[in-house]
């Protein structure tokens, strides 16, 4: 059985240098979202890093990361789920490490990628830019948002800001549940709280929106890979006309500037939701991370 450790033992730098070695980087496995999101713990597998993660009692572990031996990892993974006497489940596998996982062990796992978990990646100059045919639309909200708030700006999130940046997102969740009280935030709010209490350490950066003296919107984000940030929260003023649009196009100009070096922001899944996928393709991504998940056919067949 492999010998589990919580996975907040190990240091970002520990673990990032793993991640860092795949070739894509897929953002479930971001150093944040694997710290807010869940209960994951982790080892060390014949020099490959496995976690085993834990959402609402379900396990499931992810595709080994890092240059050491995957074939020797992912056979203890499967020796570690018969032990436990759990399914043996591995998600949020790319492209690449679903051939890897066929090409070790043929005919052994069913793999199946759905189109609802695909991350949507776009260069950060385009977002902080907004030129071009393609963002005609998406310029003119934001020259319309500049031209009915003239004196708005931007500030990133501080010790000075932070109690009103969470008060700002506490409204936002009341307002949404107001409107339609069937919807459930509370996991994301309960992420959300764990990058507060835990902001630096995760490597975070937030931005907020203000115009005269009041937030409009909010963002937070953080590295992925060498040349890419996540974005994993976004929140705005629905009755602010380009709210949405401004604080996306800042946030990409702010990271631009602060990290000259990351070319893409990562802007994660749309979970199959129509609205969510019709916004995230209208900013036309420049690739998406197919992603996939992987059982064993013997149990998925059972």
């Amino acid at each position: 059985m492999i010998d589990f450790k919580p996975f907040k033992e190990f240091a970002r730098s520990t673990y990032e240098s793993y991640f860092f070695a795949e070739e894509d980087q897929c953002c479930e496995l971001s150093f944040g979202n694997m710290s807010m999101w869940g209960e994951q713990q982790a080892a060390i597998v014949h020099n490959q890093f496995v976690i085993l993660s834990n959402y609402s009692n379900k396990y499931m572990y992810h595709f080994p990361l890092g240059d050491g031996d995957k074939k020797a990892a992912i056979e203890a993974i499967i020796e570690d789920a018969k032990e436990r006497g759990i399914t043996c489940l591995m998600t949020s596998l790319t492209k690449e490490n679903a051939e890897t996982l066929e090409t070790l062990f043929p005919n052994t796992f069913d793999i199946r990628f759905r189109r609802d978990s695909f991350d949507y990646v776009y260069e950060i100059d385009k977002l902080a830019d907004l030129k071009g045919r393609k963002y005609h639309r998406k310029r003119n909200h934001y020259n319309n948002f500049c031209k009915h708030m003239p004196d708005f700006y931007v500030e990133p999130v501080s010790s000075a800001n932070i109690e009103a940046a969470k008060d700002f997102v506490t409204q936002w969740y009341a307002d949404r549940l107001a409107e339609s009280p069937e919807n459930n935030y509370h996991g994301e709010q309960l992420a959300l709280q764990r990058c507060y209490e835990n902001y630096e350490h995760l490597g975070m950066e937030s931005l907020l929106l203000y115009h005269g003296g009041k937030i409009l919107a909010f963002t937070m984000g953080s590295r992925i890979s060498p040349n890419a940030f996540d974005v994993h929260f976004e929140k705005a003023r629905w009755d602010v006309e380009g709210a949405y649009t401004a604080i996306n196009s800042e946030f990409a100009k702010y990271i631009r500037n602060k990290y000259p070096e990351v070319e893409f922001l990562n802007r994660e899944e749309d979970m199959g939701l129509e609205g969510l996928r019709k916004a995230k393709e209208s900013y036309f991504p420049h690739h998406m991370v197919e992603k996939a998940s992987a059982i064993l056919k013997e149990q998925a067949n059972a």
